[in-house]
């Protein structure tokens, strides 16, 4: 393994790849950044920028481009690890294009994994999904859990490109894939957070919107699902535990001097939450109010699910230690910020 501090965060420009290139810096390595900018703009990388004081290395171009990739790593290495963001990430949009999921998120995974190879990089961190377990039957859901039917295309090709890192780690690789839960809240700073472009796709970003008045109001989708108040249920992690847990999974790696080592680690809280119940917290932690409807049910959403996070705690020494109602409260600091709300 290439003994140097610098480390290629692929998809560094968008929501959890950017909080993470600041806990890198902030430990002190060098990330490199790999970004398409399809799915993200240049403004989170200004964000980090402010925050650490640092210039980002950004390298603008496709993951599933080889020759490209390959100029990264022989301009810009060598690198210790891969920190791999880059994905689509809708469960809705991935049910509608289905085929652009599988070739963008299969073929950025493979084209990776090869050019590492040609580098002699073997430390690899996959970002990967509770969507890989689909509706698990047990609740919390461990990661022994098998892998159930997908409920959507994104969540397919998170199991896909499990399986390849499984196949891919006997020929040298060593993987840890961290099964993230949701991912919400924003840097406290304020200067870091959710940006999607156009309509958003996750939850707390349209919650924010809608607070804000840039949405009329928010559907929540279904109100007949077997959970406590009939709305979908899930694990929301606050984005900057969720970037720790990513240097942690580093380090770890970095402590093994194991050859062949192909971990996976649940990234929740442990707590089960409503979509009801978050909008309730939300306007707590903020005292907005906002409109919201019942709509009927999406397709590809999972019913229930949260982390069993007792492997993580216990194998990575992390925990959690952001509140919901800290997340809420920071996703809304940063709506107001981009929006220029008082």
């Amino acid at each position: 393994m290439a003994l140097t501090k610098k480390i290629l965060v692929t998809g560094g420009a968008g929501y959890i790849g950017a909080h993470t290139v600041v806990e890198l810096i902030n430990a002190g390595y060098e990330p490199v950044i790999i970004d398409d900018l399809s799915k993200s703009d240049r403004t989170l990388l200004e964000g980090i920028e402010k925050i650490t004081g640092k210039k980002v290395n950004f390298q603008k171009g496709d993951c599933c481009d080889k020759v490209f990739v390959r100029d990264v790593f022989k301009t810009q290495g060598p690198f210790s690890s891969v920190l791999h963001f880059a994905a689509y990430k809708s469960v809705g949009e991935s049910v509608q294009i289905p085929l652009t999921y599988y070739q963008n998120n299969i073929d950025s995974l493979v084209t990776m994994l090869a050019v590492m190879k040609e580098n002699n990089v073997t430390d690899f961190i996959f970002s990967s999904s509770c969507t890989v377990y689909g509706q698990p039957d047990q609740i919390p859901v461990n990661e022994s859990a098998p892998f159930k039917r997908a409920e959507s295309p994104y969540g397919a090709t998170k199991q896909m490109c499990e399986r390849i890192l499984e196949d891919a780690h006997l020929n040298g690789y060593r993987v840890i894939s961290l099964r993230y839960f949701n991912p919400v809240g924003a840097h406290p700073s304020a200067q870091l957070g959710e940006l999607p472009i156009g309509a958003p796709n996750n939850l707390v970003p349209y919650v924010t919107q809608t607070a804000a008045g840039v949405r009329e109001k928010l559907t929540v989708f279904g109100n007949d699902y077997n959970t406590p108040d009939g709305s979908c249920l899930r694990d929301f992690i606050h984005v900057v535990d969720l970037a720790i847990a990513h240097v942690k999974a580093m380090e770890y790696l970095a402590k093994r001097p194991e050859d062949k080592l192909c971990e996976a680690f649940n990234v929740g809280t442990g707590v089960g939450v409503s979509v009801l119940q978050l909008i309730d917290k939300f306007e707590k932690a903020t005292g907005v109010k906002f409109a919201y409807t019942i709509g009927p049910r999406r397709p590809g959403d999972v019913e229930k699910v949260y982390a069993d996070p007792a492997k993580v705690n216990a194998a990575l020494n992390w925990k959690t230690k952001y509140t919901l109602e800290e997340s809420l409260l920071h996703a809304w600091q940063w709506e107001k910020k981009i929006r220029n709300i008082q």
